[in-house]
């Protein structure tokens, strides 16, 4: 069975960096992932920053397990992608300096059809970025949720020769209603890193909806199994998207829920 390292996504405190380093070093977690949006700024990182940055981390005995870099629109979008293009690449060069194996994005709507021209698009990007991570040793993750865990891995394999890796994300499949499972079996040891989330389907609304961690229908055990069996030695990140005032006790409930599987 896979070993459930937990790792905690420290812009989910709301706090200054020091201070969330602290704050997830307290609760057990034994490495972080950062947000190039709010925790660091790429573009002010010089070589004594990194430096900095990754001796603040070490000191509170933790790890940088990935870097999350949400861009504004997926890359399917043709609106500004070339300068989206170079942001990742520019992610993925700072995350290797920053010890980070991975960049978390959500690369966008994947067409059905392979012969679509979007999704040959796409593709094209993917394959760059892919090569381009294989390059600099640190790679691009997409994370799961607005297609089925077929349609992605297909995308992901259609240049041999490029290798982009997959953010399991269960709340966000849930929420989507596509299948974890099948995720899981399709994406393979493509999956790196999982972000440890939660859902239900409100019937009666219609919709997913985001639930605390052990709350919902994602079938954590048999995640960790299914992962294990696929050789998977990566981290489980908690932590929502935006810091509330339970914030630190959510997180705490969470990284507590994952360390008892």
């Amino acid at each position: 069975m896979a070993q459930t390292r937990v790792a905690v996504r420290l812009s989910s405190f709301g706090l200054p960096l020091r201070r969330a380093l602290a704050a997830a070093a307290s609760l057990g977690a034994k490495a972080v992932q950062l947000d190039a949006r709010s925790d660091i700024r790429l573009a002010e990182l010089s070589d004594t920053g990194i430096r900095q940055l990754r001796k603040m981390v070490a000191d509170f005995d933790l790890q940088i397990t990935s870097l999350r870099f949400q861009t504004h629109r997926g890359y399917n979008h043709e609106d500004g992608l070339s300068r989206r293009i170079d942001a990742t690449k520019q992610a993925l060069s700072v995350a290797y300096r920053l010890g980070a194996p991975l960049v978390v994005n959500q690369i966008g709507t994947v067409p059905q059809q392979a012969d679509d021209p979007q999704y040959q698009s796409l593709a094209a990007v993917i394959s760059d970025l892919g090569r381009y991570g294989a390059h600099v040793g640190s790679l691009l993750a997409a994370e799961t949720g607005t297609e089925s865990g077929e349609t992605l891995a297909g995308l992901l394999a259609a240049d041999e020769n490029a290798f982009v890796a997959a953010a399991l994300n269960p709340g966000k499949l849930i929420i989507n209603r596509f299948s974890v499972e099948e995720a899981v079996r399709q994406l393979g040891d493509r999956i790196r890193v999982v972000i440890a989330t939660d859902a239900v389907l409100d019937l009666a609304a219609g919709r997913g909806i985001q639930v605390a961690l052990g709350q919902g229908t994602a079938d954590y055990p048999a995640i960790v199994a299914g992962l294990g069996q696929r050789g998977f030695g990566g981290y489980f990140v908690v932590g929502d998207e935006d810091a509330t005032p339970r914030s630190a006790a959510a997180i705490g409930e969470a990284v507590e829920y994952l360390s008892n599987l």
